[in-house]
């Protein structure tokens, strides 16, 4: 094999290795190096076998071809230019760097003050310099080769209005199911196996949304305590699936599980963090974009020395630089165009549009995905906040994004906990949060309505603890939420009395029925529909056991049959999935005895029940809606007069888990924390 690099007769301006049939070529962005090597390893990772200078610079853009080499082949790269801690630069050869664009991740990073620029305790910090090789205990990247077979294989491009999202870990939920053998799980595999797929079409779900998948990191400090990252964000590889979820080493295990989705009509949206990376602080180690061009890949403090920290990790990805955000943008085709899938969620998305220090709805970010060809046309949710200045940017995003509502989550939660005074951000809630979303041509599915997600507690936890349990964690419980809107009706934890049990779970239908009657987009969380517990803790990032896994030996069957009711209930009445929000003549108010409430009722803090009437404008299209909700004790209700030719019947009690239509009465007997839905039916119909 011959280990120099060769002229190519044409212009390759991809970043990454790319394998073109007669070798490959590679090319690494760096605007402040002064030389940079590529390197080959030995196919167990363990050997240099060549360094190689990269030979040809255009612009800030690194490249060489290498005839004869191809898939399989382990790289990374080392880069010179100045050690200047003070003015931001960190280059450091002996250090071996991962590709940002590597399609694969090859080895276990094992942790190692090698692995870190500066000679770690040194009473200089991070100025010092350290001289150690790193390689010994770094992951190195993998040269791919990109073909699959996709055969029979379509996107599915659902409309948001005909979208229920299932978030879901790749490991939580396939650890302990019964249905998948014990060799496969944990992995994509398992995650796409038939029990999954079986499951989640059952359920009625469209889209699964699944937490961190590219490659990231286990902390430090966890390794260290006997932990490790569970949730996955602590990213460094944008392209790569991470390897721990990929039974044989191959990404075509991904792109399987993708294919496998699809074909039950199941969207992929990936959970995707592009705000910061696991690279922590200036006194975090040196394992890609640091020690390719610190300078460029992090927002840097004023005193230039130091990362720019707004999301609590300990630096900042510089999107605002271009090349950055060509490396963002690359990775998110990638995934569309490489591995089919259906959609992104951005965590801590705020980070994501400050141009300089404050947020900008129409920033480079925005402005690049909504005019990209590949990208305009996928789903695209963002987690509306970060920890900086200004940073809680609820309904601030522009179109196309859909943002995760947690104050529809928090709303829902102090509604039937049953605290004073919530009616009115109830009905905002009920009707697509038009407060946060109702301008600048947004639609009601802008909103991504939860009642929970990962980081946070389980339903089944919401109303079974008043307090975090987090002593798992090491951290004397004091990290994730001190205030998670719970209600342990009258026991902390588990319990064996029947009354506490009954009113758990009728607490937990009314929850899930508010969230399936809301306009917006809803969002499960991966096992509540199973009744999951994670025993109070509401921070499982490092608990990759189970107490972060789901817990399918102890499915609550009742409820799992009632949540799959509950979403084809949805489905069926396509006045709960339309897109516009309603004004003064598409929806009434009421009170249980059946008046219009007024501008002194919503401000009654005793008030605990209320009928909303959704009316339809289209005849023949389903018939008007009259939801009731009642927090409080049971309570008579007074339905209004149906249009002419039509009646009411009551469809669904929640308190009873009941779906059974029957005619309904003038006066209607609502039971204390439930919902009842009332549907128009013509007089003619049975």
């Amino acid at each position: 094999m011959n280990l120099s690099f060769s002229k190519l007769d044409f212009l390759k301006p991809e970043l990454g290795a790319e394998y073109i049939g007669t070798g490959t070529h590679f090319a690494v962005f760096s605007a402040h190096a002064e030389k940079v090597e590529l390197c080959l390893f030995s196919n167990d990772g363990k050997t240099e076998v060549a360094r190689l200078p990269l030979p040809t610079r255009e612009g800030d853009v690194w490249s060489g071809f290498i005839e004869g080499i191809g898939p399989g082949t382990l790289y990374g790269y080392r880069v010179y230019g100045p050690y200047d801690p003070v003015n931001g630069h960190r280059f450091n050869p002996n250090k071996l760097l991962l590709d940002p664009y590597a399609k694969q991740v090859f080895g276990e990073l094992r942790w190692d003050d090698a692995l870190f620029g500066y000679h770690v305790g040194h009473v200089e910090a991070d100025l010092s310099f350290d001289e150690r090789d790193s390689a010994p205990y770094m992951v190195k990247a993998v040269v791919q080769d990109p073909e699959f077979d996709w055969e029979g294989e379509q996107a599915i491009r659902r409309p948001w209005t005909d979208t229920v999202i299932y978030e879901a870990h790749v490991r939580g939920l396939t650890m302990m199911c019964p249905g998948i053998p014990e060799q496969e799980r944990g992995t994509f595999q398992a995650m796409g196996h038939p029990a999954i797929i079986e499951h989640l079409s059952k359920l009625g779900v469209t889209a699964v949304e699944l937490l961190p998948v590219q490659y990231f990191l286990d902390d430090r400090h966890l390794v260290e305590r006997g932990l490790r990252n569970y949730w996955g964000y602590q990213p460094l590889g944008y392209f790569a699936p991470a390897r721990r979820y990929l039974s044989n080493g191959s990404i075509q295990e991904f792109k399987s599980m993708v294919k496998a989705f699809h074909a039950a009509g199941i969207e992929v949206i990936m959970d995707v963090v592009y705000n910061h990376t696991g690279e922590g602080s200036e006194l975090g180690p040196t394992l890609s974009f640091r020690g390719l061009d610190n300078l460029s890949y992090y927002r840097q403090s004023p005193d230039g020395r130091h990362t720019y920290d707004m999301t609590g990790t300990g630096n900042t990805l510089n999107a605002a630089h271009p090349m950055v955000l060509r490396m963002v943008l690359d990775s998110l085709r990638y995934w569309v165009t490489a591995m089919h899938v259906d959609g992104f969620r951005f965590d801590l998305a705020s980070a994501l549009g400050r141009e300089e220090i404050e947020f900008d709805r129409e920033g480079g970010f925005f402005d690049a995905i909504r005019q990209d060809p590949v990208l305009a046309g996928v789903k695209l949710i963002a987690e509306p906040w970060d920890i900086g200045d200004d940073g809680y940017q609820l309904g601030g995003f522009p179109p196309p994004f859909r943002e995760w509502n947690d104050r529809f989550r928090d709303d829902v939660r102090r509604y039937w906990r049953r605290d004073p005074g919530q009616l009115p951000t109830l009905a905002q809630r009920l009707v697509g949060s038009p407060t946060e979303f109702n301008h600048s041509g947004r639609v009601a599915t802008s909103s991504i309505n939860l009642v929970s997600a990962h980081d946070g507690l389980t339903l089944a936890d919401t109303v079974s603890f008043n307090e975090r349990h987090n002593e798992a964690n090491g951290e004397d419980n004091r990290d994730g939420h001190g205030d998670n809107c719970s209600d342990n009706l009258g026991v902390e934890g588990e319990t064996g009395d029947a009354d506490v049990l009954a009113a758990r779970s009728r607490r937990r239908r009314a929850m899930m029925a508010t969230l399936m009657l809301s306009r917006g987009v809803p969002m499960v969380l991966g096992g509540d529909e199973l009744g999951n517990s994670q025993g109070g803790n509401n921070n499982s990032y490092c608990q990759d056991n189970e107490i972060g896994w789901v817990g399918w030996s102890s499915s609550d069957e009742d409820f799992l049959c009632f949540c799959r009711r509950l979403i084809a209930f949805r489905f069926d009445h396509p006045l709960l999935r339309d897109d516009s929000f309603l004004d003064a003549e598409l929806v009434t108010w009421l009170r249980p005895d059946g008046q219009v409430l007024t501008h002194e009722d919503w401000h009654q803090m005793e008030q605990q029940a209320m009928g909303v009437h959704l009316h339809d404008t289209e005849d023949g299209a389903g018939g008007d809606l009259i939801m009731v909700l009642n927090a409080g004790a049971d309570c008579r209700f007074f339905l209004p007069e149906p249009r002419d030719g039509w009646r009411w019947r009551r469809m669904l009690s929640s308190a009873e888990a009941s779906f059974a239509a029957r005619d309904a009465d003038n006066v209607e007997e609502i039971p204390e924390q439930g919902v009842v839905v009332f549907a128009a039916a013509r007089r003619s119909q049975s």
